[in-house]
C-alpha cells in the first residue's frame, strides 16, 4: 500500500495512520463496509460507514491520479521535453485535472490549425517570433517558409499565430490563472432566448439575471442549467477579457520556446518587439484567448460548478433516503392501507402486525362515482371486524378528500382509530413490479398499491427497499443528476440504513436480504428458497447449509441477521457468533442469567479482567441489556391524526405540527394537512445564520410550526419553525 496516500488520508480525516492502514487491509480481505464499521471497531477504531468508504475511494482515486502522473511524465520523456520544472508541476499536482492541464502541450492534437500549421513546417517561424526580436521583418522572414502548403506570406503569418495561439490555449497556468480570476470576480448571465416557452413562467427569474460566480447557490445552478437544457435561457460569463488577454500576453512574451512549445521556464521580464511583430503576438494572443482558452475556461467552470450542484443535491437525496429508510416501524397493531381516487374509487388493504393481507376492499367516498353511505357502512365494518387502530393514506390524487371523509368517519362514530398521511412515492412502481406481481399474483395493481402504503407505516425500511431509491421522490432535481452517481451513492445508503437495522432471518425479504452484509441477489433468494423447504431458521448456524452461502458470507452476514425464538438467545442479538464465547464468559462473570433484564450491571472490576477489547465490550453489553433493541427506535415516528386542516380555518402565526416530508437547499417541505406541503425557507429556520436546512431538520421529522403566508388562490403556505 502506498505509504503516502495513507498518510494524507489520515491527516485529511484527522485520524491516525494505523486506522487508515487497517481499514483499506480490511477492504482488501474482502469484508464489507457495514461489518467493518459493526464488527472490526478494534481495528478501526470506531470509524462508521462513511469514514470508511470515504477511505476506499480516496485511495482509489489517488492511486489512479499516482499512475497518471507516471504515464504522463514518461510520455513526455518520451518526446524529449520532460524539464525538471515539469515534473515537480505534475508530481505537485492534487487532482487528475491538474495533470491534464499540464499535459495539453505534448498531448496528440486533432487536425487543428495549428497542428496543420506545424505540419506545414511554421513551429520555428512562431519560435522566432516569440523571441520579440526588436528589428526583425514579419514579412521577410514569412518568405523563408513558402512552400507547396503554405502559398503566401499572409499564410506563412497566420500559420505561426494559430500556433501561437494554441501555445496560449495550452498554457497551464494561464488556464489556471484566469479561472480562478472569474469564479472570484465574474458573473453568469442568463437571457431569456428568442421564442422560449415557459409558459408557466417555471424560469421566470432567469429570464434577465446576473450573478456573481462565487455567491451562486447549488440549487440555482440546477435551475439555469435545466433551463438551458430546455431551451428558456441562454447562459454568458460575464468578466473583464481584456485584463486577461493582456495577462495572456505577459505570460507568453516572458516564456521561451522549448523544443517547439511553450512551457520553459519565465524569463524575469520580456523584451520589446517590433511593432509589426508585437501586433502579430498580441493578435496571436487575443485569437488564443477568445477562441481556445476562454471558452474552454468557461466550459470548465460551468461543468465544476454542474458537477459541484450535481454531488450536492446526490447528498441532499442520499441524506433524505436515509432519514426516510430509518423512520420507526409501527409495532403491534392492525392497520388498513388507503389509496386514494376518483372515478376508480379507493382501495382498502387491511393488514396485520406483520404486514400480513388480511383483507382487500373498495369503496366511493369521492366524485363523480360518489356513495358516501356505502363507503362508510364498509369503513366502519372492517375497522371493527379486524380491529383497524390505523388507516394510512396515501398522499397522491384525491388524498385531501380521503381525508376529510376518514376525519369526518372517526370523529361522528367517536372512533378509537387513528390516521396519518405517508408518501406514497413509487408505489405506482411497486405496484406494477416484477416483485409485486410474485408477491401478489392475485391483486390488482392499485390493490398491490394500498399494501405497499400501508406497509410502510408498519415497517417503512422493508417496504422501501422494494422500490427504486429514485422512484421515493426526496431529492431535488433529481432527473437531472447523473443516473450512475446517483445510483451508486443511493446503493451506499440503503446498505447503510439495512444494515444497521438489520433483518429478521425468518420473514425479510428477499429485496431486503439482498442489501444484508456479504449477500447478493442469487443468495438471498437461496436463503427464501431454503426457509420454505426446510421451514423457519432455529439457529444462525444453518445459514452455512444454504446453497451458495460459504464460511466468508457467513461470517459477513451472521451479525446482521436475528432469530427470534430460536435455539441460542444471542441469535436474537446484534452480537456475532464469533463473539459469543465472549458474550458467555461476560455474563458468567457478572451473573447475568436472561437477556434485557432490568437490573443487568456489568461492574468494571469484573469485566476489565476479560480479554474482549472495549468496542466489542461495549456493543456486547448493550445487546445483552436490550437484545431486540432497533436501531430506529431512537428517530421520531409518523404523525397520528384524527382530524383534518383546511386553508381557509388558518391564520398568520397560527401553531401548527406537521412532518418533513423533503429537505432542499433551500429549505424544507412540511406536511400539514393541507394539499400542499407548505415551505419553510432557509431564512425562516432560525434567528442565527445556518449553512443548511439539513442543519436543523430531516426527513420524517414531526415539528412545529408557524403559518407565515397564506395564498388561498394558490393553495400554498409559507411556514416558519421561528416562533413570531
Amino acid at each position: 500500500m502506498n505509504k503516502d496516500i495513507i498518510r494524507a488520508i489520515a491527516a485529511e480525516l484527522k485520524i491516525e495512520i494505523s486506522q487508515v492502514n487497517n481499514t483499506l487491509s480490511l477492504l482488501e480481505d474482502g469484508n464489507t463496509v457495514p461489518f467493518i464499521a459493526r464488527y472490526r471497531k478494534e481495528a478501526t477504531h470506531g470509524l462508521d460507514e462513511e469514514q470508511i468508504l470515504y477511505i476506499q475511494k480516496q485511495y482509489d482515486y489517488q492511486l489512479k491520479l499516482a499512475e497518471r502522473k507516471e504515464n504522463v511524465l514518461k510520455l513526455i520523456s518520451e518526446q524529449g521535453k520532460l524539464t525538471d520544472e515539469i515534473k515537480i508541476a505534475v508530481n505537485g499536482c492534487d487532482k487528475l485535472s491538474q495533470v491534464e492541464d499540464l499535459y495539453r502541450p505534448y498531448a496528440q492534437k486533432k487536425k487543428t490549425r495549428a497542428a496543420v500549421a506545424i505540419k506545414a513546417g511554421l513551429q520555428p517561424f512562431a519560435d522566432w517570433i516569440l523571441t520579440f526580436p526588436a528589428r526583425g521583418d514579419l514579412k521577410a522572414e514569412a518568405g523563408k517558409y513558402i512552400n507547396e502548403e503554405i502559398k503566401t506570406v499572409d499564410d506563412a503569418i497566420q500559420g505561426a499565430k494559430d500556433v501561437i495561439a494554441e501555445a496560449v490555449s495550452d498554457n497551464a497556468s494561464l488556464r489556471w490563472a484566469f479561472k480562478e480570476n472569474i469564479l472570484k470576480s465574474g458573473s453568469i448571465v442568463t437571457k431569456i432566448k428568442k421564442g422560449a416557452v415557459d409558459e408557466r413562467k417555471v424560469y421566470e427569474m432567469y429570464y434577465d439575471h446576473t450573478e456573481r460566480i462565487s455567491s451562486m447557490a447549488d440549487h440555482r445552478i440546477m435551475a439555469i442549467d435545466r433551463a438551458e437544457k430546455e431551451k428558456v435561457v441562454t447562459v454568458s460569463f460575464l468578466y473583464d477579457k481584456d485584463r486577461c488577454k493582456e495577462k495572456a500576453y505577459v505570460t507568453i512574451s516572458s516564456i521561451r520556446p522549448a523544443g517547439g512549445r511553450y512551457n520553459a521556464p519565465a524569463a524575469p521580464a520580456y523584451p520589446k518587439a517590433a511593432p509589426e511583430i508585437e501586433a502579430a503576438i498580441r493578435d496571436a494572443v487575443s485569437d488564443g484567448c477568445d477562441r481556445l482558452l476562454l471558452p474552454g475556461v468557461e466550459r470548465e467552470i460551468r461543468s465544476d460548478l454542474s458537477t459541484r450542484a450535481q454531488n450536492k443535491s446526490i447528498e441532499i437525496f442520499s441524506m433524505n433516503l436515509e432519514k426516510l429508510l430509518l423512520q420507526p416501524p409501527l409495532k403491534g397493531r392492525v392497520v388498513m392501507g388507503f389509496d386514494p381516487a376518483f372515478r376508480t374509487g379507493c382501495k382498502l388493504a387491511v393488514l396485520d402486525a406483520t404486514g400480513k393481507v388480511l383483507h382487500i376492499d373498495k369503496i366511493f367516498p369521492t366524485k363523480p362515482n360518489i356513495d358516501l353511505a356505502g363507503s362508510k357502512s364498509t369503513m366502519l365494518k372492517l375497522i371493527k371486524e379486524f380491529k383497524v387502530a390505523i388507516i394510512a393514506i396515501g398522499n397522491g390524487t384525491a388524498s385531501r378528500e380521503s381525508e376529510q371523509f376518514v376525519s369526518d368517519l372517526i370523529r361522528d362514530n367517536h372512533l378509537d382509530v387513528s390516521y396519518a398521511i405517508v408518501s406514497e412515492a413509487g408505489a405506482s412502481v411497486y405496484s406494477a413490479s416484477e416483485i409485486a406481481r410474485t408477491e401478489f399474483p392475485d391483486l390488482h395493481v392499485e390493490e398491490r398499491s394500498a399494501v405497499s402504503i400501508g406497509r410502510r407505516l408498519l415497517d417503512p425500511l422493508a417496504e422501501l427497499i422494494k422500490i427504486d431509491p429514485q422512484s421515493i421522490g426526496v431529492g431535488q432535481y433529481q432527473h437531472d443528476l447523473p443516473e450512475k452517481d446517483l445510483s451508486a451513492r443511493l446503493d451506499e445508503v440503503v446498505m447503510k440504513a439495512v444494515n444497521r437495522t438489520g433483518a429478521d432471518l425468518n420473514t425479510a425479504s428477499p429485496e431486503l436480504l439482498t442489501h444484508i452484509s456479504g449477500l447478493n441477489k442469487a443468495v438471498a433468494k437461496e436463503i427464501v428458497n431454503f426457509r420454505n423447504t426446510n421451514g423457519r431458521f432455529t439457529n444462525r448456524r444453518q445459514l452455512l447449509k444454504v446453497s451458495k452461502l460459504g464460511p466468508k458470507a457467513y461470517t459477513q452476514c451472521a451479525g446482521f441477521l436475528r432469530i427470534v425464538g430460536g435455539d441460542n438467545p444471542l441469535d436474537e442479538t446484534s452480537i456475532h457468533p464469533e463473539s459469543y464465547d465472549a458474550a458467555s464468559k461476560l455474563m458468567k462473570a457478572c451473573g447475568v442469567t436472561e437477556l434485557g433484564a432490568a437490573d443487568i450491571e456489568f461492574p468494571v472490576a469484573k469485566t476489565s479482567s476479560l480479554d474482549i477489547d472495549s468496542y466489542t465490550l461495549k456493543d456486547i453489553e448493550d445487546a445483552i441489556k436490550q437484545p431486540l433493541r432497533d436501531y430506529r427506535d431512537q428517530f421520531q415516528g409518523v404523525l397520528l391524526k384524527s382530524d383534518i386542516l383546511d386553508i381557509k380555518d388558518l391564520h398568520v402565526g397560527e401553531e401548527l405540527m406537521g412532518t418533513v416530508r423533503n429537505v432542499v437547499d433551500f429549505g424544507a417541505f412540511v406536511d400539514i394537512g393541507l394539499h400542499e406541503d407548505g415551505l419553510v425557507h432557509i431564512s425562516h429556520m432560525s434567528r442565527k445564520r445556518i449553512a443548511h436546512p439539513s442543519d436543523l431538520v430531516a426527513v420524517g421529522d414531526i415539528v412545529k410550526v408557524w403559518v407565515y403566508g397564506i395564498d388561498e388562490n394558490k393553495g400554498r403556505v409559507q411556514l416558519s419553525l421561528v416562533e413570531p
